[in-house]
């Protein structure tokens, strides 16, 4: 058999002795030893994005994208490749601490953060809150006079950029539930209130327009506007704004024919010559650095043929796992990744367990006609927010995150048990 191994699959994933190995280790080993379902975490493939983000920026600030996936040991790789962080609750700061980043590399987003989680971010010294709402202004200016601290914020803008991607994860538009428009001057407004609160920095200005994005036009329009607003902030207000963080959002190939991303050299390219020369440039990649670097594993309980209808392949996980699909028709693939075969393919729906017709995980998936219950399923792109965004539905447990690198294999994150559904019970 011959699978082709390219965009979308971790770097160190080959076709050996019968069956899909990533990081040198065989599915077979690992659903041996660790079980299905479960993420496979490919550490060089994380670590070579992260360094290629750095080369794309070397003089700039690299944020990872907590949402996209996070745990204490991807903190600490994190911390190794000389990224930032970038959280947005309280429960990832926790993390973030957890996994002993330096707080001074910690930014702290979120639309809604509360005063007890405002209250931790400025006693542990996060590097910077990005404000989102006049409330929080007064909110957190109270936080850090009580606290004693003068502490840095950006303020995130809406810039009127759309990106082409699905409403529920484009944030860059005026009707947002993020930040501050700029339209309609409120952008302007809170560059206004921010300065005039002694226990706040204003250190720069943030924006985002949304996710799973493969064009750069957006990239380039937002960082023009972003850019002529910094400097009409400055010039108004008599003020050096130091920083210009331009947000993430780049996509990934998730299925052959997905359109190739632009790599982060090509985005950097296109959006710096905006930038003024004294300003500091930053971005926030998660997607396109987690997403690729891991696969799910999962193993076939049934296969059951409808004439005249399809053929439904069940899996061992579903919804729970990856509610991707279900929340806004996200698009994967998977191969029969445990054996070879010479059947024919035959289009089938890889489906979840729950007890929701919804419940595809992938539809109109050509697999090889002989596949049987036991055999392993990868679906790859698997590393953005499938675990982050993983739930008990069903009371179904979250599978395990396991890290492969050179032949050996380790959990970072473990299996939930029935035990820790049952511990919240009163």
């Amino acid at each position: 058999m011959t699978l082709v191994i390219e965009n979308g699959w971790p770097r160190t994933t080959t076709w050996a002795g019968e069956e899909l190995h990533i990081g040198g280790v065989g599915v077979r080993e690992l659903a041996a030893e660790f079980g299905t379902p479960a993420y496979v975490l490919d550490e060089e493939d994380f670590l070579a994005r992260c360094a290629e983000w750095r080369r794309a920026l070397p003089d700039g600030e690299v944020h990872y994208g907590g949402k996209a996936f996070l745990c204490p040991e991807v903190v600490r790789w994190l911390d190794t490749a000389g990224l930032c962080l970038d959280v947005c609750t309280g429960g990832e700061l926790a993390v973030a601490v957890a996994g002993g980043m330096d707080p001074a590399r910690v930014v702290f987003h979120g639309n809604n953060k509360s005063p007890a989680e405002l209250l931790r971010a400025v006693s542990w010294r996060v590097g910077c809150v990005v404000v989102d709402s006049f409330a929080e202004i007064g909110r957190l200016a109270a936080v850090a006079a009580e606290a004693g601290v003068r502490q840095s914020v950006m303020i995130r803008v809406t810039p009127g950029v759309e990106a082409h991607t699905h409403e529920f994860i484009a944030t860059g538009g005026d009707d947002s539930k993020f930040g501050f428009s700029l339209r309609a001057g409120l952008a302007a407004e809170a560059v206004r209130r921010v300065l005039a609160e002694p226990s706040l920095e204003l250190a720069g200005l943030h924006s985002h327009i949304g996710s799973q994005i493969t064009d750069l036009a957006g990239f380039t329009l937002a960082s023009r506007r972003m850019a002529a607003f910094l400097r009409t902030m400055e010039d108004e207000n008599g003020v050096t704004i130091p920083k210009l963080d331009l947000g993430g959002g780049l996509g990934i190939v998730h299925r052959p024919g997905d359109p190739l991303p632009p790599r982060p050299a090509e985005v950097i390219a296109a959006v710096r010559e905006a930038v003024p020369a004294h300003v500091r440039l930053a971005v926030e990649p998660g997607r396109s650095i987690a997403g690729p670097s891991a696969v799910a594993l999962y193993e076939v309980g049934t296969v059951k043929e409808i004439p005249g209808a399809r053929t439904y392949v069940s899996v061992d996980g579903g919804m729970s796992d990856n509610p991707r699909p279900a929340m806004y028709g996200a698009a994967y693939t998977a191969v029969l990744a445990s054996r070879s075969s010479s059947a024919p393919a035959r289009e089938v729906a890889v489906v979840g367990k729950h007890c929701e017709s919804g419940d595809v995980l992938v539809r109109d998936l050509p697999l090889p006609a002989d596949v049987r219950p036991g055999d392993l399923l990868a679906v790859p792109a698997s590393g953005a927010y499938q675990r982050s965004m993983a739930s008990n539905y069903n009371h179904v447990t979250r599978p395990p995150v396991v890290a492969v690198r050179d032949g050996s294999a380790r959990v970072i994150v473990r299996r939930e048990t029935e035990e820790d559904l049952l511990r919240l019970y009163v």
